[in-house]
């Protein structure tokens, strides 16, 4: 094996003194011993003009404080410190940032000295200055993209549903942690006196494409309610606009419930035809929850001969009806478990007898108790009947 090689004195006094970082060898109590050719070119200073200063004389005043309270107490404690960040202060008062290691030297009677190493930081700290800009920069083009879509989501919901005699109300809508646009709306509007049209939908998927999709999909279900004599038809040309007129990205569809509304006594007969969504709760008065079963609808914005199903049924004093989006019931609890349509009917009993905006609360209630659970936007439309 080959011995390794001995530099000779000269040799290492000159890797010592012009090595590519700083050297400085101080005392116990940080009188400076020595400093290397490197470190004083970085400063600016002769090496007699250091002799018998204290390290800590070069650093910033945030530095002297930074040194009394931590480096020094954790280099007494460990024996090292490293990688700390510093500056230091040159002879002409301009600074330079360090990365500094030091290490307490020992010898046959104890602990003798330190030695410390430093490294120019400057390249770094001004990485580190423009990665921190540059974050900066992305968090306002966030902030202001979040405004935006909260803006444009906004405008595709209904400022407020309107008066109905007889009936009370309420519209919710919360959004999924996302910044990006959802595709879940809902409204409620007069067709004619004594009649009355709603909906509730939800586009795939998010952004803008989910919002163009949207905003044609609630123009076009007002415009055709105005038209078409009943909700079958209406769906029926929703789906023929949204193949006609939009060319949607591949996987791009609309699932919707379209309602009417007519008194009926003391109550409301309600009309229902859907397209793909998850089917309307009846909540009666005692508790009992009746699903407005419209099986084997199928998605708008998919097939021309899409299949629009339909259901009647009356909103007597006492009931509720109550349509939500797939958000709701694909929730996860705590354990991970789906809250699914059986366990949304369980829940939705507890709303017997409440109006529109009391379930609308106790709505909101239970997704923020889900909390992060809640991955996708979630609508609801309320609609009572007062005792």
């Amino acid at each position: 094996m080959t011995e390794p090689a001995v530099l000779p004195g000269a040799a290492a006094e000159d890797l010592w003194d012009n090595a590519p970082c700083g050297y400085l060898s101080a005392r116990l109590d940080g009188t400076i011993v020595r400093v290397n050719a490197t470190l004083l070119n970085w400063l600016g200073y002769r090496a007699e003009e250091l002799a018998g200063r204290r390290f800590s004389d070069l650093l910033t005043a945030g530095g002297r404080l930074y040194h009394e309270t931590h480096y020094a107490p954790l280099l007494r404690m460990q024996s090292e410190v490293r990688e700390i960040a510093l500056d230091l202060v040159a002879a002409d008062g301009t600074r330079l940032p360090v990365l500094v290691n030091s290490t307490l030297r020992a010898g046959p009677d104890g602990v003798t000295g330190i030695r410390t190493t430093v490294f120019d930081a400057r390249d770094r700290r001004a990485y580190e200055r423009e990665l921190l800009r540059t974050r900066e920069e992305a968090d306002r083009e966030r902030e202001r993209l979040t405004r935006l879509s909260r803006t444009l989501q906004e405008t595709l919901l209904p400022p407020g549903l309107p008066d109905v005699p007889g009936l009370r109300a309420a519209g919710y809508y919360r959004a999924a942690p996302t910044e990006m646009i959802g595709g879940d709306f809902y409204d409620l509007f007069p067709l004619s006196p004594g009649r009355w049209a709603f909906f509730i939908g939800d586009v795939c998927g998010k952004g803008a494409e989910a919002a163009v999709l949207t905003s044609l999909a609630r123009y076009t279900l007002r415009a055709a309610a105005v038209q078409e004599p009943d909700p079958g038809s209406v769906l029926r040309t929703l789906n023929a606009v949204l193949l006609q007129d939009y060319r949607a990205p591949e996987g791009r569809f609309c699932t919707v419930l379209f309602g009417l509304l007519e008194p009926d006594g003391d109550g409301f007969r309600v009309e229902l035809a859907a397209g793909g969504h998850p089917p309307a709760l009846r909540i009666a008065a005692d508790g009992t929850v009746h699903p407005m079963d419209t099986p084997g609808g199928r998605l708008l914005g998919v097939f021309p001969d899409a299949c629009v199903t339909t259901a009647v049924a009356r909103l007597a004093p006492g009931e509720a009806l109550f349509l939500y989006t797939d958000g709701l019931i694909e929730a996860r609890d705590a354990r991970g478990a789906l809250v699914g349509e059986g366990r949304l009917a369980s829940v939705a009993s507890g709303f017997a007898g409440l109006d529109a905006d009391a379930i609308v609360d106790r709505l909101g209630r239970l997704l923020s108790d889900l909390d992060e659970g809640v991955t996708d936007d979630t609508a609801a439309l309320v609609l009572t009947v007062p005792r």
